[in-house]
């Protein structure tokens, strides 16, 4: 796994996507700490996929209607 400062990463930036396309991770420093992480794909889509559906899209997906019955017994009252 490679290092480098955060202005030879700007500088080489089609280095470090070109090692990461070949399966090599590159730390990215700034002022001597790591603070970024480019990897390949496959490790990235891991760690955050891409293709997750939301919760919308699976009761969508539902091929049944929900049938819902609302209640209609009357409130109570409110004294103010």
């Amino acid at each position: 796994m490679e290092t480098l400062q955060i202005r030879d990463a700007k500088a080489g930036l089609s280095a470090v996507v070109a090692a990461a396309e070949k399966g090599r991770p590159t730390i990215i420093t700034r002022h001597g700490h790591p603070s970024a992480m480019v990897v390949p794909m496959e490790a990235g889509r891991r760690l955050y996929p891409v293709d997750t559906p939301s919760l919308a899209a699976h009761l969508l997906a539902i091929p049944d209607s929900l049938e819902t019955q609302r209640d209609t017994t009357p409130l109570r009252g409110i004294d103010l």
